[in-house]
């Protein structure tokens, strides 16, 4: 681990990370884990701002804040106030203790496996991508996989496996994020795999497992725009459509974990065969390989069938720019059905706030201007706005920043909950 004394973060900027909860709305957590929640938000704060966002004494911040400085968690930061330059004593602040622990994020997908390693501050350390061969892997495959995606990540970090504290791991398909098994997955042969037990066997340290869309929302959650957000939705088209929700601050899984699979709701009775199984799914009308195959049929593409699925996509949004009508009407009709998904969270969820990420959203075809009014005439009118959508074209770090906040999420619940001997471990 890089070794970082308490003086070292004297003066640098601190933006903070994880969701930013607004003043006395949340009571049910442990004030021990309020008091430190609040501090990594912030990023750097005053205890007395602290009591005063939780509605609590000053003395109980300063006991608790004491306790979580004693087992290396947070650190006292010397913040110069401008203008008093001269004027006695600095400022005190609190902040994350950035070098307590590094966890690593992790993305498996049907075309590149990304990861990640931050601090416990939630500042990148290093960041690796590799390239993996088409189809679905053997569960030792795709340890192997991870393995040697482990590795270069650590060697760019300059740090041994076992210098971090947990591994968190996205996959496309249906996760028990709780029980860390995968019941289905497109990167992997076998259903029902408890991948997350069997990963942490291999590596020697805890691997958490999750749903990728799931990723992609605490990734907005953690570092971009849900932070200050109670309830929002990401919506994420790639290979597949997934979805993520946060309710009260919190992503949201389903009583059984697997919620949120709108790109598994059907919008077609016997209709287009999903790669889940089913038919009519909203995925079998929106994903790659539901546009690939329109292509192949509108286009006359037969000849193309040896190509990467990335390439026909490429060549199909070519042509819709290029003013082909059969690729135009083939993205319109995608983004139609993606209207009527869309449609549906609002009039499901009402959420503050819509995220459209992933790579497809380059097809700004997808989500035209006739696509989103379409969504607002299909959701039940009320006489007030519907939510605003943002899109966010990121590339597939951001999915291994989410795997990495689950880490964090998880290591932070361990360490608050533990007794003091093991949090300062």
């Amino acid at each position: 681990m890089r070794p970082q004394g308490p003086g070292d973060a004297r003066m640098e900027e601190r933006l903070g990370c994880g969701p930013l909860i607004a003043p006395l709305t949340e009571q049910t957590r442990p004030l021990r884990q309020q008091v430190f929640e609040r501090v990594r938000a912030a990023g750097l704060i005053a205890r007395v701002q602290v009591a005063k966002d939780l509605g609590v004494s000053p003395a109980s911040v300063t006991t608790i804040t004491q306790e979580l400085i004693e087992v290396g968690l947070i650190e006292e930061v010397s913040a110069q106030r401008e203008g008093d330059q001269g004027r006695g004593r600095p400022a005190v602040a609190l902040g994350v203790r950035a070098s307590a622990h590094l966890v690593a994020g992790m993305k498996l997908s049907d075309r590149e496996h990304t990861a990640v390693i931050v601090d416990f501050a939630g500042n990148l350390i290093a960041d690796a991508v590799i390239a993996r061969r088409p189809g679905a892997m053997t569960l030792p495959e795709l340890l192997s996989a991870m393995e040697t995606l482990l590795a270069q990540v650590c060697q760019k970090a300059g740090l041994d496996l076992h210098d971090l504290k947990a591994v968190g791991l996205g996959v496309p398909g249906f996760v028990d994020c709780e029980q860390g098994m995968v019941l289905w997955s497109s990167v992997l042969l076998d259903r029902g795999v408890a991948l997350g037990h069997a990963a942490s066997m291999r590596f020697g340290v805890p691997v958490h497992v999750d749903n990728d869309a799931n990723l992609v929302t605490l990734a907005e959650l953690w570092f971009g725009a849900g932070r200050a957000l109670s309830d929002f939705a990401v919506v994420t088209i790639e290979h597949g459509v997934g979805m993520g929700f946060v309710f009260n601050h919190r992503i949201y899984r389903g009583a059984k974990g697997l919620g949120m699979e709108l790109g598994h709701t059907k919008v077609q009775l016997d209709g287009a065969l999903c790669r889940c199984g089913q038919r009519g799914c909203l995925e079998a009308y929106v994903a790659d390989y539901a546009l690939a195959r329109e292509a192949t049929t509108a286009l006359n593409w037969s000849h193309k069938d040896g190509q990467s699925i990335n390439v026909l996509l490429e060549s199909l949004y070519d042509h819709a720019k290029a003013g082909n009508t059969a690729a135009r009407s083939i993205f319109r009709r995608a983004g139609r059905y993606l209207a009527v998904g869309l449609s549906n969270v609002v009039n499901l969820f009402d959420p503050s706030l819509i995220i459209l990420s992933g790579e497809r959203m380059r097809y700004d075809y997808l989500y035209a201007a006739e696509t989103l009014a379409e969504m607002e005439h299909l959701a039940i009118s009320t006489g007030r706005p519907k939510p605003p959508i943002e899109i966010h074209a990121w590339g597939d770090l951001l999915w291994a920043h989410g795997a990495a906040a689950l880490a964090l999420s998880m290591v932070t619940e361990r360490l608050l909950t533990a007794p003091r001997e093991i949090a300062a471990q």
